[in-house]
């Protein structure tokens, strides 16, 4: 599912730097990602599948801090506090 995303993530991005349509035609996909991105099925959907990566990270967390390294682990661990302290992640949301 992830692969087909990206791909059509890419080939969206691709149709819009490759046209020669115009400005026009540039707005016209703006404005129909925008009311896609604010449709509330497609945020419900988003936030259920952050929060399901979040849960599994959490159960994961010490499977895989034991495997690696103590540096690797130590590392791991300053992030996920640092997250944990300010409330957002890196791509500036909050950890609701």
């Amino acid at each position: 599912m992830r692969y087909r995303l990206t791909f059509a993530a890419g080939l969206a991005v691709g149709y819009v730097l490759g046209t020669r349509a115009g400005r026009e035609r540039y707005e016209q996909l703006k404005k129909s990602a925008r009311q896609f991105a604010q449709n509330p099925a497609v945020r419900n959907t988003a936030e259920s599948a952050v929060h399901q990566g979040r849960e599994f990270a959490g159960r994961t967390f010490g499977k895989v801090t034991t495997r690696f390294p103590d540096s690797v682990a130590t590392r791991v661990r300053t992030l996920r506090e640092r997250n944990a302290t300010t409330g957002d992640d890196d791509w500036g949301t909050s950890n609701t």
